[in-house]
C-alpha cells in the first residue's frame, strides 16, 4: 500500500476519485458507488482536511481502519469524519443500486457562521470506528432529503443566499443526527448501563494496579481506550445515562476514596493525595472542596 494520501480540498477530493470538477468550491456530495465504483485503486489510507458526512447502503468501498478499529459501515448507518483523520479503505465488488452518499466541506464554509462557532458541539465528528449511528428507514429518508436539499442548492446558481441556505440545511442534519443518536442511546440503554459498570471497573482496576503511581489520575483519554470507545463517545454515553460526564466520574470516584483514606489512615491530605495519582496536592484540595464544599481537613474533622 502507498503512503497517507492528503487530500485538503473539494477540488482535490474530485480529482483524486475522478469526478467531475465540483460546482460549488466549499462544499460537495458524493454519491459512493454510482461516482465511485469505477476507481482503479483497490485499497488505500488517506487524509482529507475536510468533514465528512455518510450514509452507507450497499457502499463500494469498506473502512477497514478507523481509529483503533476495523469498522462494520451497515447498511443505513452513518459515519462522521472531522478534518484530518486517517482512513484506510478498501474496494468491495457492488452488485446492486447504491442510494448512500456523502456530504464533504471545508472548515471555510462554515468558519464565519454560527454553525462553525459551535461545530465542537456535535462531537460524533470525534466518534471511533464502532461508535456509528445506525438509522431507521424514515430516519434515513430524513437525512437524504436534507443531504438532497444542500446539493440541489449549490448545483443551481448560486447566489448571496446560498452559502446561508447551505449552512442551515448542514446545521439542520447535524441536529437531526443529534436527535437520532440519543434515541440510539436510549434504545441501547440496558447495553448502555453494561458500559456504565464496566468503566467503573476500569477505574477501580486501575487503582487496584497502581497505576495512578507512574500515570497520575486517570484520564478521560485512557478510560476511552481502555473501554475501546473514543473519549467523545464515552462521555456523551455517560452522560445520557447518568447525567454526569467521564470527568465528572473519575473525580468523583476519587473523591469517594479520598474520604475513605481521611478517615481510616492517619495519613496527611498531601500523602493521601500523592497516593491518590496527583501530582500536586493543592489540586486535589481544590477538587475536593469542590466536590464537598470542604477541603480535605475540615472533611476528617467534621467527622471525628
Amino acid at each position: 500500500m502507498k503512503n497517507i494520501i492528503t487530500i485538503n480540498t473539494i477540488s482535490e477530493l474530485h480529482d483524486f476519485f475522478g469526478l467531475e470538477k465540483p460546482k460549488h468550491p466549499l462544499v460537495s456530495v458524493v454519491r459512493l458507488a454510482k461516482e465511485l465504483k469505477d476507481l482503479e485503486i483497490e485499497k488505500f489510507k488517506y487524509s482529507v482536511g475536510l468533514y465528512q458526512i455518510s450514509l452507507k447502503d450497499n457502499c463500494p468501498f469498506t473502512i477497514t481502519n478507523y481509529g483503533r478499529n476495523s469498522y462494520d459501515y451497515q447498511e443505513g448507518s452513518m459515519v462522521f469524519m472531522g478534518p484530518n483523520q486517517v482512513l484506510e479503505v478498501e474496494k468491495q465488488n457492488v452488485n446492486r443500486e447504491d442510494t448512500g452518499w456523502s456530504i464533504v466541506f471545508h472548515p471555510d464554509l462554515i468558519r464565519k457562521s454560527t454553525l462553525g462557532k459551535q461545530i465542537e458541539k456535535y462531537s460524533f465528528f470525534e466518534y471511533s470506528s464502532n461508535e456509528a449511528l445506525h438509522l431507521s428507514d424514515e430516519e434515513r429518508k430524513t437525512v437524504t432529503e436534507i443531504a438532497l436539499k444542500i446539493e440541489r442548492e449549490f448545483n443551481s446558481n448560486i447566489d448571496a443566499h446560498s452559502q446561508t441556505l447551505i449552512i442551515s440545511n448542514l446545521e439542520l442534519l447535524l441536529n437531526y443526527c443529534v436527535r437520532f443518536y440519543d434515541r440510539q442511546f436510549f434504545t441501547r440503554t440496558n447495553l448502555n448501563q453494561d458500559f456504565v459498570s464496566q468503566f467503573e471497573n476500569v477505574l477501580k482496576e486501575y487503582y487496584k494496579a497502581n497505576k495512578q503511581i507512574e500515570l497520575g489520575i486517570p484520564t478521560v483519554q485512557y478510560c476511552g481506550q481502555a473501554m475501546n470507545m473514543s473519549s467523545k463517545y464515552l462521555s456523551d454515553l455517560l452522560r445520557k445515562e447518568t447525567g454526569q460526564s467521564t470527568q465528572d466520574h473519575i473525580h468523583q470516584f476519587i473523591i469517594e476514596k479520598a474520604k475513605n483514606q481521611l478517615l481510616n489512615s492517619n495519613e496527611s491530605a498531601s500523602e493521601i493525595a500523592h497516593a491518590l495519582g496527583f501530582e500536586y496536592p493543592q489540586y486535589f484540595s481544590k477538587m475536593f472542596k469542590k466536590k464537598t464544599a470542604m477541603s480535605p481537613n475540615e472533611y476528617r474533622q467534621s467527622l471525628n
